[in-house]
């Protein structure tokens, strides 16, 4: 990426989806729809990558290009830049349960890119950025829902 690019990078975001020992279930479809948010340019994949955390803590971690299932990100390839070094990888399996398996993605909030970019020309930074697990929101609305629990 050359410094013309970074000016205009949008947010980045990463994920990690952990399938529990003996349940790794990477799917076409997953694939299909990460590939669409690609597509459609919502989002730009920087890097991608599967992580393996043996049942002693060892971890091995294997790029887009080392798996050969996952044929619906081949052509995401192309942008893919890698970004994740060996330390990015033994933070993120600290995560996981050992024995797991974890897929991570690393992505370019593509349309937020104008934005991001204006801001950083107005002399403006993100200093926080957040989410909130979909669990968090649904465990608050059954509570909202409970009447017993306490509140208004």
């Amino acid at each position: 990426m050359t410094m013309s690019d970074i000016d205009e990078l949008g947010p980045v975001d990463y994920l990690v989806v952990e399938f529990p020992p003996g349940k790794s279930n990477f799917t076409a479809e997953m694939a299909a729809h990460l590939a669409s948010l690609v597509e459609d340019g919502t989002i730009r994949v920087l890097d991608i990558m599967t992580l393996r955390k043996d049942a002693d803590g060892s971890v091995e971690a294997f790029e887009i290009d080392d798996l050969d299932e996952v044929d619906e990100l081949r052509a995401l390839e192309t942008e893919i830049a890698e970004i994740l070094a060996a330390e990015d990888v033994a933070h993120l399996a600290e995560a996981m349960e050992n024995g797991s398996t974890a897929g991570v993605v690393v992505w370019e909030n593509r349309w937020a890119a104008p934005f991001a970019s204006a801001t950083r020309r107005a002399g403006g930074q993100l200093i926080a950025s957040g989410r909130i697990p979909i669990q968090s929101i649904l465990a608050s609305l059954e509570a909202e829902d409970d009447p017993t629990s306490e509140g208004d």
